[in-house]
């Protein structure tokens, strides 16, 4: 089973900012995670960054919005920064952040 938990109190509070309708994808592609475990996630729903960072995927009426995640051992998953995505290229400073916020679970 996995588990999904967020790096510190700030990556939470970016989902919780989220429109409603991207938060709810963000919490149904989170339930398959759990469910399923991360081999269930594909393109759309999921792609590779860089490195251990990968992105969750979610559109609705409200946007374009993006997590950035890492996954440790013992099938835990850390979501280290959301952010509602206003270009087609993922913001290098976006990326930034979330290594920043990666560093510290090492």
């Amino acid at each position: 089973m996995w588990t999904v938990d967020y790096a510190n109190a700030a990556a939470e509070a970016e989902v919780e900012a989220l429109p409603d309708d991207l938060r709810l994808k963000f919490q149904r592609l989170v339930r398959v995670v759990q469910a399923q475990g991360l081999e269930a996630l594909r393109e759309p729903n999921a792609k590779h960054v860089e490195g251990k960072l990968w992105e969750l995927r979610m559109s609705g009426r409200d946007g374009i919005a993006r997590s950035l995640y890492v996954a440790r051992s013992g099938r835990r998953v850390f979501v280290l920064r959301t952010f509602v995505k206003k270009t087609q290229k993922l913001p290098r400073r976006e990326i930034e952040i979330a290594l920043s916020r990666m560093t510290i679970l090492e």
